[in-house]
């Protein structure tokens, strides 16, 4: 009983940290345009394909060693998913900030370009679904009952090494308080002669990268992929962030582990096609109780 609960420990932990990644990055852009960008989970989908053709290149063109490709294929990854994410913030969300449209509006548009992204994989490389190449030999390390892969400890500590490295970067450096100044007062910041516009591609290449960085490492752990990969997993990730906390960088990776530990519990005592009812019931008795989200505040608004 004893390992069948810490064997359950770890595989929360892995799926939390898928979670806590692509989490950090809606949280990024909320704290500080005040926007849900509903297109994140499928930047994560864009960026598992973008991991694909890269190993792919190096391990059949250029003949590479497993391990030279993993450490070219993660900032390559990180790099091209960020330019995607930049140029969803130029062409559909610079315009209407600029024009000062409704948030619904913006919203809209973030669910259509989630769309965009989708059934443009699906017109360019069809349905059907892709085998991830591997990279690096899986290694099974085994104690007691309890079994543990090199790449499933990978995931966990790349997790917190990202979050360690964007807490540093949002609480310690003149970027981050540039960031928490916009989330605190948009209008003031220009005045101050901080380049706003500069800020908000910054936030969108911080997240993006963590949503590409997400895919990646998905990939190699179920490397089975498909055009409407990122649609659920974001989705779960969003309400994650919510939970924890959205805006605030604790609250997303804790919401994200919390949902991971929620939903592996569930699947360990009841039937699997419990797991989405009963993870999503006690998620809303916690925002029932705590509408802000564990680590969220209320904000008030001077007239």
């Amino acid at each position: 009983m004893f390992d069948s609960i810490i064997q359950n420990l770890f595989n929360a932990l892995q799926w939390g940290s898928f979670y806590s990644l692509i989490a950090l990055g809606y949280t990024l852009v909320y704290g500080v345009l005040t926007l849900i960008n509903f297109a994140h989970g499928d930047i994560f989908m864009v960026g598992a394909y973008i991991s694909f053709f890269v190993a792919t290149f190096f391990l059949t063109a250029l003949n590479l060693p497993g391990w030279v490709v993993l450490a070219m294929s993660i900032p390559l990854t990180m790099i091209l998913t960020a330019c995607v994410g930049v140029t969803l913030e130029r062409i559909a969300y610079r315009p209407l900030r600029r024009k000062g449209a409704n948030r619904l509006y913006v919203v809209i548009t973030a669910l259509m370009c989630g769309l965009i992204l989708e059934n443009g994989n699906l017109a360019l490389l069809g349905a059907s679904r892709k085998s991830f190449p591997e990279m690096i030999e899986k290694v099974v390390y085994t104690i007691g009952m309890v079994s543990l892969t090199n790449l499933k400890i990978a995931v966990i500590f790349s997790a917190i090494l990202v979050f360690v490295l964007l807490q540093f970067i949002v609480t310690k450096t003149r970027i981050g308080m540039a960031m928490r100044a916009i989330s605190y007062d948009k209008f003031a910041v220009p005045l101050m002669g901080i380049p706003i516009d500069a800020v908000i591609v910054f936030t969108f290449i911080l997240g993006s990268s963590m949503a590409g960085l997400a895919g990646l490492l998905y990939s190699m752990s179920y490397p089975i992929l498909d055009p409407y990969m990122g649609a659920l997993i974001g989705w779960k990730a969003f309400i994650a962030a919510v939970v924890g906390g959205i805006g605030d960088i604790r609250g997303a990776f804790l919401g994200g582990f919390l949902l991971g530990f929620v939903e592996i519990l569930v699947v360990a005592f009841f039937p699997s096609t419990f797991r989405d009812l009963i993870a999503f019931s006690i998620l809303m008795i916690i925002l029932v109780y705590k509408p802000t989200g564990l680590f969220g505040v209320a904000k008030t608004t001077k007239i």
